[in-house]
């Protein structure tokens, strides 16, 4: 993985740039700091204006974990489109809904000190945060996990994710997004194990992929230091003609 603030990074930025790009982001860890409760996760000021400068210049959406009226209510006036529930709002069907809703019983019966259990509608995430055992905590959530029937699961950081297998994923959602916008190209700006999805569309050159903090493994060409370097990012974003150092 490479800096996308280097000055290699920051050329293939410009070159991005160029074709007037789909913007995608996640929320939790990249436009807002991670919390230890998400309910308090929220925009800073600073990047709430830069947001909103950025969303009049390209087409932006972010792609959430979260359920998209949870999004929506954090990004509120602000010209950008929501994805949320990892790629399946909006248009889930009902039916999805109805299967998450069937895993309940199981769920419940999860008896772990420190968990916190996400009913999102069309999926589940299962927070293990405040664990003061987390690996153990962990274990048994994924041990309930793997005795649900049609489920997919996906980490995070603290987080088990469980969706249904024909949910959409994020790089589903970012795809349908970079057609329906007439958009050739596109940059998603992630920082977990649910973005990678998204990543993998680097293959086809049509998308960067830039990663909140250096991962070897992931599927992110580029990274961010941290979540702190994300409004520097939006501001090069903003002024268009990017700088080679600095």
């Amino acid at each position: 993985m490479k800096s996308i603030l280097s000055p290699s990074g920051l050329r293939l930025l410009r070159r991005f740039v160029r074709t007037r790009p789909l913007l995608g982001f996640d929320f939790d860890g990249v436009l807002a700091p991670m919390v230890a409760d998400p309910a308090r996760a929220a925009l800073p000021p600073r990047t709430r204006l830069l947001l909103q400068q950025l969303a009049r210049l390209y087409p932006c959406i972010v792609i959430s974990g979260r359920a998209r009226h949870d999004v929506l209510g954090r990004v509120r006036g602000i010209p950008l489109r929501v994805i949320g529930n990892h790629g399946a709002e909006p248009g889930a069907p009902a039916s999805m809904r109805r299967e998450v809703r069937g895993w309940q019983s199981l769920l419940r019966t999860l008896a772990v000190p420190g968990i916190v259990i996400e009913d999102k509608g069309f999926s589940v995430a299962i927070h293990y945060r405040r664990s003061s055992r987390k690996l153990a905590a962990r274990n048994a959530i994924l041990g309930c996990a793997e005795q649900l029937r049609n489920v997919r699961i996906v980490g995070g950081k603290d987080v088990v994710n469980l969706l249904p297998l024909r949910s959409p994923s994020k790089g589903d959602a970012l795809e349908r997004e970079r057609r329906r916008t007439g958009c050739r190209t596109a940059i998603f700006i992630g920082d977990d194990e649910t973005d990678e999805d998204a990543f993998a569309l680097a293959k086809d050159g049509r998308l960067l992929g830039i990663r909140v903090g250096r991962k070897p493994e992931s599927r992110a060409s580029h990274y961010l230091r941290s979540q702190r370097d994300i409004d520097r990012l939006l501001h090069l974003l903003i002024l268009g003609t990017m700088p080679f150092h600095g």
